[in-house]
Order: C-alpha cells, then sequence, then structure tokens
C-alpha cells in the first residue's frame, strides 16, 4: 500500500552537535571538501547511499551514532571548527568589498533553473548549471547577489531506458521538508507569501523556500500551498513542464512573484534592496514588467515611459540560445488576457507591455510575444555567452536595430566560466599545493606537476570513472529487465589504461549525439583498435516532448548494446551533476560536435579541461574563441555545405581522421618511462593557459566590472526626487524620436584625395548636416572608415566623432575631422548620424541613425 505523503522524521541533534544543522542547510558544503569529509565521518555507507545529501543524512542517522559522535572531543572540536571556518566565509571581506560604494549595493539574479548539487535537482542542463555557478562565485567573491527561481516540486524528470533502448521519463516528488532549504517566515512566525493575478480574478499565491548557497541566498517560489486552486497549485509542478499557458503561468510567477519575493526578503532580512536586476535569460522577462509597475504606482505623476527608463538601466539581460526555436514565444492575444482586463495594473496599460515583446520587425511575427525580444527592450546592457555567441545574437536580434551593421548591434558579450571548487576533482585541486585554483599561479602550480605524478593521477580518475560507470550500468540493465546472471559482461566493461573520451550534454538535434555513428563499421574499427583503442562514455537527456531527440539516443543505445564494442562503448542514463563530477574528470578527451554555430557556449568542455582532459570540438561557443592549435583539436567543419547530409559525412570524416591520425597517436605514444610525452605536454599547455580562462571568477569579475557596476551608476543618474531626471530622459527620447525625421546629410566632401592617396596623409572630412528641430547636442555625428571589400563595404570599421565648426541659415551645421591614413590599400568612408546624451548606454542603443542619401552628385567615399 502506498502512503499518500512522504516526509522526513529528523533526529534531533544533541547540543554540541547542534551546527551541523546549519553546516547542512548551507549549500557551500556542495564545493568545500572538507565539509564533506566532517559528513562522511558521521556514517560513510549512510552518506553514499544517500546520494551525499547532509540533510538526508541527519534524518537517516541514528540516535545512538550521534550521541557517540556528541562524546567523542574530537568530533565536537572538528564539528565546532567548521562551523567557525563557514561563519567567517560568510561575513569576511572579499573581492568585491574591495570595489567600494561605486558598486551596487545589492544585484538581483533571476534565472528559471539552478544546478548547486544533485541534493537539490532543480535544473535541466547547461542554463542551470550556468546559474548554479554563478550564485556559488559570488559567494565565493562576496557579490551581494540575491538569487531568485521557482522550487519544482517534480525538479526535472529522472531518465531511464526500456529494454529496447528508448527514453522514460519519471518524476519523483520533492519534498522540500527534506531538502536543503528553509521557508521564509514573517515576524510572527507565519509563512512569507507573494501573489501575482491571473485572469477571471483568479491569482497564484506561492510560498518562499530559501537555500543558502554560501553567502547568497536563493529564494524558490512554490505555488504548491492551501490558498491555490488545484491548476494554481500546479504551476511550479515541473521544470519546463505543461504547455504555452503553463509556461506563461510559470514566468509571470518568477517575474512578477519573483520582484515581490525580493522584497519580501529585504524587508524581513534587512538585506539591501537590489540595485541592478539581472535576466538570466528571457523566462523572467517579466521582471521588468512589475518593477515599472511598482514605480508608476508609488511615484505620483510618473508615466510607463518614464517608469521604463528607471527600470532598463538598473537591467542585464543575458541571452544563451543561438537557435530562435530555443525562445519562449507566447501567442500576443493569450498574453494581452493575463495582463488586460480585470488582470491589468492601472497605469500599465496592456497595449505598452505588449509592445515590449511583439515581434514588429522584418521578419518577425506580429502575432507573437518574444520573450527575448522583450528583455532586450526591458534591459539597457545585454550579453551573449561568448564572442562568437555575442557575434551570432547581434544577427539573429538584428531586426530590433533595423539599418545598422551587425556589429553596431548593442549586445555584447561575457564568455561563460565554470566554479572551479565544484567541477575540479579533489586529486587535481592537490597538485596546486595548497594555492588557490581561482588565480593563475594555481594552474601553474598544476601544470608544473612531475609528468609521472599527473600520469598517475589522470589514471586513478579514469578508474573512479570505470568503477562508476560500471555501476551506474548494472542498475541499468537492471531497470531494463536484465536479471543479474546476463550481466557478468558488465565486470570488464571500460578499462582504465585505454584513452577515454566523454560526450555528454543535451540531446537536440543541433549537438548530433550520433554524428560519431555516421559510420559504423569506422567507429566499431577504432573502439577495438588491437594497439590503440578507444573508449567511449556518453550521457545525455533529450526533451520529454523530443521524439527526435529520444530516436538520437535509442540508435545510439542499440549500437553501444552490440556484444562486440559493449565493452568500449556505454551509454548512461540520467546525466546529472553528480555523474558529471565523476565523467569529467575520468575523460582523457572531451568530444563536441555540434552544427557551428548553434553552441552558445559549451562549459563542459570547460570543466573536463580544467581536470585535464583535452578537448576535441567543432570551432564553436567558447572553443572558437580558445583553442589554439596546443591545447586540444579543432574538427573542421563543412560551411557552406547546405545539405545536412553531407555535411555531416564530411565532418564525421574529419572526427574519425583526427582521432586516428591525431588523438590516439598522442596517447599512446610512449617513452622508456612508460609516459606519454607530448600528451602530457598538451595536457600542462591546457592547465595553464586555458585554467585562469575558463573560470567563472573571471567571468563574475566581467559581469561586475562590465555591466553591473555601469548599470548602477545608469540606474543612480536617472534616479532623484520624484525620478525627475528619469521624466527628463524619457521626455528627450520622445522628442529624438518625432524629431528624428527631420536630419539631412546634405554633403559629404574630402580635402586632400585622389585616385591615390600615400599612406601617412591627413584627409579633412566635411559633412554638411540640416538637424531640424534638434540641437548638435542632441546627436554625435561621426565619420565611419577603414578598409573596403571589393563590394566598398567598409570592413572592420573605425568610428570618430566629427566637430561642429560652423552654423548656417535653417540648422544646418558644418562639421569636420581630419583621419590620417595609417594603412595601405582600399579605403573608405562614409557618415551618419545618432543621438547622444549622457544616459544612454551607446549611440545605437535607440536603433536610430541618420545616413547620407545615394545622390549622384556625392562623393562616392571610396579611396583606391
Amino acid at each position: 500500500m502506498r502512503a499518500i505523503r512522504r516526509f522526513t522524521v529528523r533526529t534531533v541533534l544533541p547540543a554540541n552537535l547542534a551546527a551541523l544543522q546549519d553546516l547542512a542547510i548551507n549549500l557551500r558544503w556542495s564545493w568545500d571538501p572538507r565539509t564533506r569529509d566532517l559528513f562522511a565521518a558521521i556514517d560513510a555507507d549512510l552518506w553514499a547511499s544517500g546520494g551525499f545529501d547532509p540533510v538526508r543524512l541527519l534524518g537517516e542517522v541514528s540516535a545512538e551514532r550521534l550521541e557517540e559522535l556528541s562524546a567523542d572531543e574530537g568530533f565536537v572540536d572538528w564539528v565546532s571548527r567548521t562551523a567557525a571556518d563557514l561563519q567567517e566565509y560568510q561575513t569576511s571581506d572579499r573581492w568585491y568589498q574591495s570595489l567600494g560604494a561605486e558598486a551596487p549595493a545589492g544585484i538581483a539574479y533571476f534565472s528559471p533553473e539552478y544546478g548547486i548539487t544533485a541534493a537539490l535537482p532543480q535544473y535541466s542542463g547547461g542554463l542551470g548549471i550556468l546559474a548554479g555557478d554563478h550564485l556559488k562565485t559570488a559567494s565565493d567573491l562576496g557579490v551581494p547577489i540575491i538569487g531568485m527561481g521557482l522550487f519544482y516540486r517534480s525538479g526535472y524528470f529522472r531518465q531511464s531506458l526500456s529494454r529496447d533502448g528508448w527514453q522514460q521519463e519519471r518524476y519523483p516528488v520533492l519534498d522540500p521538508d527534506g531538502s536543503p532549504v528553509s521557508l521564509l517566515r514573517e515576524a510572527d512566525g507565519s509563512p512569507a507569501k507573494v501573489v501575482v493575478g491571473l485572469p477571471g480574478q483568479r491569482f497564484v499565491a506561492a510560498r518562499i523556500w530559501v537555500a543558502q548557497v554560501g553567502r547568497v541566498p536563493l529564494l524558490l517560489l512554490d505555488s504548491d500551498v492551501e490558498e491555490n486552486g488545484p491548476a494554481e497549485r500546479e504551476v511550479t509542478d515541473r521544470l519546463y513542464g505543461g504547455g504555452g499557458e503553463h509556461r506563461l503561468q510559470q514566468e509571470m510567477l518568477l517575474g512578477i512573484g519573483g520582484v515581490r519575493a525580493m522584497r519580501v526578503y529585504c524587508r524581513i532580512t534587512g538585506h539591501p534592496e537590489p540595485e541592478v536586476f539581472h535576466t538570466n535569460e528571457g523566462h523572467a522577462g517579466f521582471l521588468g514588467v512589475e518593477r515599472i509597475r511598482e514605480l508608476v504606482e508609488s511615484t505620483p505623476g510618473l508615466t510607463f515611459a518614464d517608469a521604463l527608463e528607471v527600470s532598463r538601466a538598473g537591467t542585464v539581460f543575458t541571452t544563451h540560445t543561438p537557435v530562435p526555436a530555443g525562445i519562449d514565444r507566447f501567442p500576443l492575444d493569450l498574453v494581452e488576457q493575463y495582463f488586460g482586463g480585470d488582470n491589468a495594473a492601472a497605469g500599465v496599460p496592456v497595449a505598452q507591455i505588449l509592445a515590449l515583446g511583439v515581434e514588429d520587425f522584418e521578419g518577425g511575427d506580429p502575432t507573437v510575444f518574444n520573450m527575448a525580444v522583450m528583455g532586450l527592450r526591458l534591459a539597457q546592457r545585454a550579453n551573449g555567452v561568448s564572442l562568437l555567441h555575442g557575434q551570432v545574437s547581434r544577427g539573429m536580434f538584428s531586426g530590433l536595430w533595423s539599418g545598422f551593421d551587425g556589429d553596431d548591434v548593442p549586445i555584447t558579450s561575457v564568455t561563460n566560466g565554470v566554479h572551479a571548487p565544484t567541477w575540479v576533482a579533489r586529486q587535481v585541486i592537490d597538485l596546486a599545493q595548497g594555492r588557490s585554483i581561482d588565480d593563475a599561479p594555481g594552474w601553474e602550480a598544476i601544470a608544473d606537476t612531475a609528468d609521472d605524478h599527473l600520469w598517475a593521477t589522470k589514471r586513478h580518475l579514469r578508474e573512479d570513472l570505470v568503477a562508476m560507470v560500471r555501476t551506474r550500468l548494472r542498475d541499468s540493465w537492471l531497470t531494463r529487465g536484465a536479471s543479474d546472471a546476463e550481466l557478468s559482461w558488465i565486470d570488464d566493461v571500460l578499462d582504465p589504461d585505454v584513452l577515454t573520451i566523454g560526450f555528454a550534454r543535451r540531446v537536440p538535434s543541433y549537438k548530433r549525439l550520433t554524428l560519431m555513428l555516421r559510420d559504423p563499421e569506422r567507429l566499431t574499427a577504432l573502439l577495438t583498435d588491437p594497439d590503440r583503442p578507444v573508449q567511449l562514455v556518453v550521457a545525455g537527456k533529450a526533451h520529454p516532448a523530443d521524439d527526435g531527440g529520444k530516436r538520437l539516443i535509442q540508435e545510439l543505445v542499440r549500437f553501444a548494446d552490440q556484444e562486440g564494442v559493449r565493452n568500449r562503448i556505454v551509454f548512461l542514463p540520467d546525466y546529472d551533476i553528480a555523474m558529471a563530477t565523476v565523467l569529467y574528470p575520468g575523460c582523457d578527451v572531451w568530444l563536441n560536435n555540434p552544427i557551428r554555430p548553434l553552441e552558445a557556449s559549451g562549459t563542459s568542455g570547460m570543466k573536463a579541461a580544467l581536470n585535464g582532459a583535452l578537448n576535441l570540438s567543432i570551432l564553436d561557443g567558447w572553443w572558437d574563441e580558445w583553442f589554439d592549435g596546443s591545447n586540444g583539436w579543432a574538427i573542421p567543419t563543412a560551411d557552406g555545405v547546405e545539405d545536412a547530409d553531407r555535411r555531416d559525412d564530411i565532418e564525421a570524416e574529419a572526427l574519425y581522421a583526427l582521432i586516428e591520425s591525431s588523438v590516439t597517436k598522442a596517447f599512446y605514444e610512449r617513452d622508456d618511462r612508460g609516459l606519454p610525452p607530448a600528451w602530457l605536454a598538451m595536457v600542462k599547455h591546457t592547465l595553464r593557459t586555458l585554467g585562469p580562462k575558463v573560470l567563472a571568477s573571471r567571468m563574475l569579475r566581467e559581469y561586475v566590472l562590465r555591466l553591473y557596476v555601469p548599470a548602477v551608476e545608469a540606474s543612480r543618474s536617472v534616479d532623484g526626487p520624484a525620478h525627475e531626471r528619469a521624466k527628463a530622459l524619457a521626455a528627450w527620447k520622445r522628442r529624438v524620436r518625432q524629431s528624428w525625421g527631420s536630419i539631412r546629410i546634405e554633403h559629404v566632401e574630402a580635402d586632400g584625395v585622389g585616385d591615390a592617396v600615400v599612406m601617412g596623409t591627413p584627409i579633412t572630412v566635411r559633412v554638411f548636416v540640416t538637424l531640424g528641430d534638434l540641437a548638435p547636442d542632441d546627436v554625435v555625428v561621426e565619420t565611419v572608415y577603414g578598409r573596403v571589400d571589393a563590394d566598398d563595404r567598409i570592413t572592420r570599421p573605425q568610428h570618430a566623432a566629427m566637430e561642429a565648426v560652423e552654423k548656417y541659415e535653417g540648422n544646418r551645421w558644418q562639421y569636420r575631422l581630419v583621419v590620417t591614413l595609417d594603412k595601405n590599400g582600399p579605403f573608405g568612408y562614409t557618415v551618419r548620424v545618432l543621438p547622444r546624451h549622457d544616459a544612454l548606454a551607446s549611440p545605437f542603443e535607440m536603433g536610430l541613425q541618420a545616413l547620407p542619401p545615394l545622390t549622384a552628385g556625392m562623393a562616392d567615399g571610396v579611396l583606391r
């Protein structure tokens, strides 16, 4: 008989061990090995069988064992020292505190998922893992972030396989009382709650769970409360579950309810109110709408447009997808239904909300509300997550800046990084000999490890991986219906002395899980080579609604099930953080073969690199940026080949050839000590050069200095009594938009220009501009110049502001600039007019520019 409710009955801790509860509830243990050692010492078997979850451990350990430990002075002292270390970690000044008052006092970070630890399964893939690393790193650096998310009762699905290799999903229910979270309570002890309105005079209420991530609080909204009806209780049932309307409700709760929960948390705890709001992907975009509502309702006379300027000045938006299908889009009329009618807020017209997300640009669908488009319109600063992804994003969203060159679209990039203390194996950390692995000297020390010691360390990590694979593979086969009697072959699966390649990620089609299977005979030959064999460990989940992805998994599983190769290739179901922390260190090579340029970043390869693995990857995401020819291999791409099958054949052939000719050769060619010197040289180069680059500490410092600090400066600049400066900025923007059509570039000329110009010659560019109803202070007139291609397109353009030197009748102005020709070859120039205001993050922000007319009598601006 099944129980109708499951909960945990915890043992009461002895008084001198009470600090164990604080240590368990603070998720710093997930990246602090010394705290994990403490919990393992309580009961090593229970610690392992409980998934290395201290809350579960304390819920199941016997009272007798706790009494025994409470009488152990050494253990009691260990608990006290560990608790004191956590207290010092939480309160001491760190890197961020050195920035002073110019830095934001508080930063709100919104994400639909967080991968902190396997004990809190609130993540599905890279977006959540990145968010988790962002919070952990903020804790380490002392950045005053508050994380905001949802508490999904079933999290993301658990994956298993049927007998014929088809993915199956199950959704175990999470008990928050048995999770490392605590309930936020009001002063009277009642649970703190927020409410978000829904159409039809309905609402969804949510309580607030707090996961303490070191110094950083992560707030998680849970709609499974008694005040809600049955449908509303299910809003936070599953991560990325349900249809369009269900997803819209989740995103309203995350964005709108999240801002309200932030206010409640700051009121109760005294945490500084956030000055900067960071939206991690478009899912939480409605936070901007809620902030506008707050401002309009709290400030008499403030309009929607005024409040928009206040809100967007302090908002940062990060896009993570280069695939339009990965963006949440809702029917416009559905969003109108949810924000209009009896659910409308005074001062926040539904038409204004719809205008934020509508695809009213060339190539867009005007019947659709696009969450990423809203995110960009609500944020003054936006970024992609690698240099290449920034470039792709500028092209993907160029419709919002019609007429601008791609490089002018104001979306920058901050390349992702990973939280080294979470992802680097303890054996590798030990090689740093006490130096911090969050800085270059630590990676120098690891790279300076003696060859034989480094090689032995990697073999031990391979042994750990082999042991984990055999355990998980056996469990998988038992779930698939096999009996113990037919699984003896698993004892020989994988070999700790064989070159091990890892491939693990989500399974959308563009990541090409089965590219390695394009030529099964070729792959079989690689796996079974008598002298230089290769072994493959593969893992990944397909979205429950993605039958195409499930078919890819099934195809790979069926290949891996074959008797002739099953000891050399395995597919492990239920890829999660616990698996990843053994898989990355145990691999020698990390394989990544997406369709370029559809991989935004790809941080799994970073984690593998930090553990001494070499990347074998398509030049996409971060690898396009940091591959240097000696830290791994770049798989050639068939750029320009439109036939998908032919492209895959070409790139698979390149993959096989690289493994045969380069990868296995470097791994198996040994010196007289039995070591592979060429391989180890590449590993050491990777550790020394990539180690400091791929760190989340580098990433977060960039976010702080390049985005958060400028955002708070902008926010403060438009703040003030009754937000008068924001009102003035909104009025200026209205005036500029209304008057922009009156600008005319009438004539452009250059002195000192002939058919050929000697390098080093200065030329004077003059332009005559009628500004209409605007003044010179409202605009910047630029010369754009540089080398030109065969079509007279300026490549790698330089921009320089021109000086207004003379005014004529009719608000006509002459602007002038002297340009020195410092490069030979074909040269060209043009001019343009852009808006100018101190409160703009860039002159491209408003999407306005005036260009010269292409008239017969005007100089063509091309010098050859």
